[in-house]
């Protein structure tokens, strides 16, 4: 890309009241932007409104100041040994096919990763994807949850999206990243509501260091753009457009993975869902999915048969991660009067009829053993298979 197509790319993007629609409408019309710009007002209005045309006639006062910070941001990702830096417009061969036949695909996207994937020169998300979402406050097996069935299915050949969010987003780019990737395919790819000037969450600063050496980090808001609400639901159909199916992993009810789901399920893709206890709020979203159609995961491998995807899938099972060696009778009586929903320490104290100071220290060793976790408000939850 040339910087005088950069600031045509820029300056449809950055002209007020001219949307993703309209600027789609002009390029069908007119091609690249900067045939559009040298076309007038009459033209445009072929294409868009009045108060539009006179708009693209006026040339945004923060345009040349973010074509230079852009520029030099693009030449800043040559340098060697270090991430490289790329945009991917509309029309160009690096476009991922999947999302440019939704509904609402966005007009230019920001790379920020490994090499050989922004500057490959084919679609930079493999045909073969799974988005992965849930709450950002999960339950420890909920995040679990995660790390395990990405980490399945990477090695299964699928290329783990999400949102790099705090909870499960974080799980599902970390699980993506357990085995060192092979270098294929990017490992996971992270779809961020920021400029890729900067990281949000900080907390996820070295995780996102991470998705740079080994997939990606995309965004489609210009450089500099700070971690505005409103822009976190509207990148999520970028999440579901890349990939072949979302699965919720934990959500409220009001959780924004559910519009994931929801944006998922209007593009034509699978919508997947893990069950969860009746008395979690992190599980009530996915049960409602689970009630509207989703189809109930147990395994990576109710995944990958209802995608068809026959490659062959890591032996892990997803849902478990403590021993299985046998327990002392004084231990697994703890387990079973636990069972496998929350459970706080004065109900486990009545089954049990043990004292609270007892309970409390075999519950501890029992977590230390990834067989027990700890969750939110005192309250504790088997970890394993029923």
């Amino acid at each position: 890309m040339q910087r005088d197509e950069l600031a045509a790319w820029l300056r449809l993007m950055l002209t007020p009241g001219v949307g993703n629609g309209a600027a789609r409408r002009l390029l069908a019309a007119f091609g690249l932007p900067q045939n559009i710009f040298a076309q007038g007002e009459r033209a445009w209005q072929s294409c868009v409104t009045t108060a539009q045309a006179r708009a693209l006639a006026r040339v945004p006062e923060e345009l040349e100041a973010l074509t230079e910070r852009t520029w030099q941001w693009l030449l800043d990702g040559r340098a060697p040994a270090q991430p490289a830096h790329g945009i991917v417009t509309l029309g160009d061969e690096a476009y991922p096919p999947a999302l440019l036949a939704t509904e609402d695909p966005p007009l230019l996207l920001y790379l920020l990763g490994a090499p050989q994937f922004v500057q490959g020169g084919a679609p930079f998300a493999p045909a073969h994807s799974l988005a992965m979402v849930g709450s950002r406050n999960p339950t420890a097996q909920g995040a679990d949850h995660a790390r395990q069935f990405a980490r399945a299915l990477r090695e299964a050949g699928l290329c783990i999206i999400s949102g790099l969010a705090l909870g499960i987003d974080a799980a599902a780019h970390e699980g993506a990243l357990i085995d060192p990737p092979d270098g294929a395919a990017p490992a996971t790819i992270a779809i961020v509501g920021t400029g890729l000037d900067r990281v949000y969450p900080r907390a996820n600063k070295e995780l996102a260091h991470r998705i740079a050496r080994h997939g990606l980090l995309v965004s489609e808001y210009p450089l500099g753009t700070p971690p505005l609400p409103a822009n976190f639901p509207k990148r999520n159909r970028i999440i579901s457009g890349l990939s072949q199916g979302t699965l919720v992993v934990e959500a409220a009810l009001a959780s924004g993975s559910l519009i994931t789901a929801r944006l998922a399920a209007e593009q034509g893709r699978e919508v997947f869902a893990i069950p969860g206890s009746i008395h979690a709020p992190q599980s009530r979203g996915c049960h409602a999915l689970i009630r509207q159609g989703a189809k109930l995961v147990e395994s990576a491998q109710d995944v990958l048969e209802e995608l068809r995807w026959h490659a062959p899938a890591a032996a892990i099972p997803a849902a478990q991660d403590a021993s299985e060696e046998p327990l002392a009778p004084s231990y697994q009586c703890v387990l079973d009067a636990l069972g496998f929903d929350p459970l706080g320490l004065d109900a486990l104290v009545a089954r049990t009829g043990l004292d609270a100071a007892t309970l409390q220290v075999r519950l501890l060793e029992l977590e230390l053993e990834g067989r027990v976790a700890r969750l939110p408000g005192g309250l504790f939850q088997r970890v394993g298979q029923a």
